[in-house]
């Protein structure tokens, strides 16, 4: 039986549709007055179109998009109702580090196989967008060697598979209005990587909680917790709250620019936001993600990803 991804483009809003080689992340700000968020809302109620464009240019390249809106743009949009955990990014200031927050009213998580074709997508969305908006952010990913960051460590081991995927990304039926959408963070993350790699690898094993060249869990052994503890999520029940995670490298190595960009979809907002907690503020307080000390939080943005169904709905 054919993959039925091979058979057409993918429907816009597939947050669990399959991992890409090639991402861009655009976070944009929409001007004020109804004129240009009526051009935005639009244009996003109709970025199928704009999919199938460019996507049946080669089926084999597999374009994608989701679209999240910000907490203050679904207000202006004057929406009857608002998913029950929607909320902006707030900082989190630690005793060291912080998660910053920054502005976004839209975000385009534009996925392939193929850089062009995410080139393409773009280009074509920001003219259909013009004047309505402003780029606040823009980042080109890519997939680095079998999945890793570039720290070296393999990355996205913990997202969620099979049945336990929809569970874990997409709300259900307990929000009924929103059932299928998705609260999704997204954080742009420097690394010095010259501070790092004078490391040894057994140190930075111990900082991520795994083994740098297969990918083993390790345990803490009762010390200072791991980036992967830190980001193990269990409820006052025992129950383990998993998130899906499209993290992308991204660099510039002629401006000594290397990062990460974080990008999490969750059923529930407070599982992303209780595992940033553990990062900055620390679990036990005041003892935080080591990774911090060579990975810079330069942005901070939340968005809901309504339904395809919802979202079409959002231009009439």
């Amino acid at each position: 039986m054919p993959d039925s991804w091979d058979r057409v483009t993918i429907e816009p809003q597939s947050v669990i549709a399959p991992l890409s080689n090639a991402a861009v992340f655009l976070v944009l700000t929409v001007a004020p007055g109804t004129e240009a968020m009526d051009r935005a809302r639009g244009v996003i109620a109709d970025i199928g179109g704009l999919v199938r464009t460019v996507g049946f240019r080669d089926l084999g390249g597999r374009l994608s998009c989701n679209v999240g809106i910000g907490s203050d743009a679904w207000d202006r949009m004057g929406r009857p109702k608002k998913p029950g955990q929607f909320r902006r990014f707030g900082e989190i200031r630690g005793p060291v580090h912080t998660a910053v927050s920054t502005p976004g009213d839209l975000l385009f998580h534009i996925r392939a196989e193929r850089a062009d074709m995410c080139f393409e997508f773009e280009r074509l969305l920001l003219d259909a967008l013009g004047s309505s908006v402003a780029v606040e952010d823009e980042v080109q990913g890519f997939r680095y060697f079998d999945s890793r960051d570039l720290l070296g460590f393999v990355d996205g081991t913990e997202n969620p598979t099979g049945g336990s995927l929809p569970l874990s990304a997409l709300i259900q039926r307990d929000e009924p209005d929103f059932e299928g959408g998705s609260y999704v963070v997204v954080q742009k993350y420097l690394h010095d990587l010259a501070a790092w790699n004078v490391l040894d690898t057994s140190t930075q094993e111990a900082i991520i909680g795994r083994t740098k060249a297969d990918n083993v869990e390790l345990d803490d052994g009762g010390k200072r917790k791991s980036h992967k503890s830190l980001n193990t999520i269990v409820d006052a029940e025992g129950v383990e709250h998993d998130i899906l995670r499209d993290n992308m490298p991204f660099g510039r190595p002629g401006h000594s620019e290397f990062g990460t960009y974080f990008i999490g979809y969750a059923r529930n907002l407070w599982v992303i936001e209780k595992m940033l907690q553990n990062m900055f503020l620390g679990d036990p307080e005041g003892d935080y993600d080591r990774i911090l000390d060579f990975s810079k939080a330069v942005t901070g943005t939340t968005f809901f990803v309504p339904s395809n169904p919802l979202l079409e709905s959002l231009g009439g």
